[in-house]
């Protein structure tokens, strides 16, 4: 079906302009009023942002993992057919020209869908298609999206065909080019609002991506974009958008609000800013939080020059939830004023998808769904990620067998041919599973979920077992003889399990109840004890080997190799050579957790 492409003005992203767009039809607002009787008559104004974050390409409630309609034990449902929905009923409700629609960020990667139109039949190819996400969200009428993170993860070429393919602005005033340190896309898009018998009001919307891509996509952005702190760069950019007449601003930020990062020291960013900028930049009114995969609908924070009020809103991620800012304003002196927000949320399950989205993308999800149900091989027996996170699992180690076979391939005839490879490798998913017999891309696609690639770094023993030592902090220390809950016992200090890791070809054994930092006990290699000095290769997933997590040494450590092919694409096609996945060709305990050395399970 055609799009109703929308015009809008998008200057030079290296003169750090931004994006404007104007209404063109005067009408009455919803909500505007007179004040009551013996009151002096003001007017008034009603204004509903809506918004999104982390769609990680869920345009469907569907599981292409588990080649069905998505379901979870809270109810959910997922997709942007379905927010379609609830768009619709808000601007039946408000009225289509008092709403604003946006989103927050990683809109082109996290499911088999956004992976196909990247790297099977990519939109970068000529006479390539139009992403699906294009699609969707132009179909729905988004304002502007901010930059997220995932936007990075297939390269800036992918990401500047999409950016094209959108009727919409891509905004990220902290994305700087290098060289110039200007706006490598627009930092802000502003849309005016006609109020008829009044001024119209001019709402202004920041976009702030995450400085961490300096860290975790490293290798498509080292000296071509530079991504400073979002507390600066709001500085900067919320007094101009003030002095450019908006009555309202809004930040769209791919930022979490708990004032934390995962990367640990090597930025001098916050990573989770949203709530440091709500505070330390004063003039915004409402930010839309992206980034943590959290629900939060309405976090008040204080801004410490103003005493106002800033109202922050973070609806779940894979289109599960729509936030909504309801803005009051009132006409004083020839100018508007925010008078109040409040934000809610509205339920992705309360609604029905849309047609018109699920007949605009129809052939494409199908397409994926044949692509992914693609047979390469054949199980021997059903592996599952049930209980990885806390037993060494053989599904775990088919993704280190895989990496180190990669590894000692490609640095053969190399000067470290000769040194042994170990491997790391993250219980990704609590419920990935590989059947017994025929084995599909969607059954290894669920046990490796991220687009993230191979690297093979220089590590010493000693840098090993410090690794192995932070790692084991995910779990609670548990003393000997106490009772074990499962549940309990891993994401200590919230740390999620991707940031858990395996190391194979060595064991070891986690002593739980020893506090942090003095668990790991009786390391060997081949046998005998673990050598400090010994020089091995670590073949590693390159979000870890930017610093993704804070392992110690890994990111500092010398890269002997790396490529752009997908770890999971290594996994599909070395089970395809193999016709036959036998865990007696990769299986093996390395690991064990134990209390004063009795093992706990």
């Amino acid at each position: 079906m055609p799009l109703n492409r929308r015009k809008f003005l998008k200057r030079s992203a290296v003169t750090g302009a931004g994006v404007a767009l104007t209404g063109t039809a005067a009408v009455p607002a919803a909500g505007a009023a007179e004040a009551g009787r013996g009151r002096k008559r003001m007017k008034r104004y009603a204004l509903t942002v809506m918004g999104t974050t982390d769609l990680h390409g869920h345009v469907f409630n569907w599981d292409y993992f588990k080649d069905a309609e998505y379901t979870d034990t809270a109810g959910n449902a997922q997709g942007l057919a379905r927010v379609s929905t609830l768009v619709n009923q808000v601007r039946e409700e408000k009225g289509r020209r008092n709403t604003l629609l946006l989103d927050a960020g990683d809109t082109i990667q996290g499911t088999p869908l956004t992976y196909y139109y990247a790297k099977v039949d990519p939109i970068t190819a000529e006479g390539g298609p139009v992403h699906p996400m294009a699609q969707a969200m132009n179909a729905i009428g988004y304002d502007a999206v901010a930059l997220g993170n995932h936007e990075f993860n297939y390269g800036i070429e992918t990401l500047r065909k999409f950016e094209e393919q959108c009727d919409f602005p891509l905004l990220g005033a902290n994305a700087l080019d290098a060289k110039t340190l200007k706006p490598a896309f627009p930092p802000y898009f502003i849309k005016k609002f006609p109020v008829k018998g009044a001024p119209p009001v001019k709402v202004a919307v920041l976009g702030l991506t995450n400085p961490g891509i300096a860290i975790w996509d490293k290798a498509y952005v080292q000296g071509k974009l530079t991504f400073p702190g979002l507390e600066e760069q709001a500085a900067k950019w919320v007094p101009k958008l003030r002095s450019m007449g908006a009555d309202v601003v809004v930040v769209s930020a791919h930022s979490g609000s708990s004032g934390t990062s995962s990367y640990g020291d090597q930025l001098p960013y916050v990573e989770n800013a949203a709530a440091n900028v709500a505070r330390q930049v004063p003039g915004i009114d409402a930010i839309l939080v992206g980034h943590a995969h959290q629900e939060i609908a309405e976090l008040r924070v204080t801004n410490e020059e103003t005493g106002r009020d800033v109202v922050l809103s973070e609806p779940l991620c894979y289109a599960e939830r729509l936030s909504l800012f309801d803005f009051e304003l009132v006409l004083e002196r020839g100018r508007w004023r925010v008078e109040s927000v409040k934000a809610s949320l509205r339920n992705a399950a309360a609604v029905a998808d849309d047609p018109r989205i699920t007949r605009l993308l129809g052939d494409e999800h199908a397409q994926v769904v044949e692509y992914v149900n693609q047979v390469v091989g054949s199980a021997t027996e059903t592996l599952t990620t049930v209980e990885a996170r806390y037993k060494d699992a053989p599904i775990i180690d088919l993704i280190s067998k895989v990496q180190e076979d990669v590894v000692r391939a490609a640095l053969a005839g190399t000067e470290y041919a000769s040194l042994p490879v170990l491997s790391q490798a993250s219980p990704f998913s609590r419920t990935s599973e590989i059947p017994a017999g025929e084995v599909t891309i969607r059954d290894l696609s669920s046990l490796y979920v991220y687009d993230n690639t191979l690297v093979a770094k220089l590590m010493t023993g000693a840098q090993v077992k410090a690794y192995l030592e932070y790692s084991a902090e995910y779990f609670a220390q548990t003393a000997a003889g106490a009772p074990v809950d499962v549940d309990r016992l891993t994401n200590a200090n919230g740390r999620p399990d991707y940031n858990y890791d395996y190391v194979s070809g060595l064991r070891y054994e986690i002593d739980i109840a020893q506090p942090a930092g003095s668990r790991i006990r009786n390391v060997t290699f081949e046998g005998a004890a673990l050598d400090d000095g010994q020089r091995f290769v670590f073949a590693v997933n390159n979000y870890r080997a930017n610093g993704g997590g804070a392992f110690p040494h890994v990111a500092s450590a010398k890269e002997l190799w790396s490529e752009s092919t997908e770890i999971r694409t290594r996994i599909a096609e070395w089970v395809t050579e193999k016709g036959v996945l036998d865990p007696r060709d990769f299986a093996s305990v390395d690991w064990k957790l134990t209390r004063d050395g009795t093992p706990v399970f």
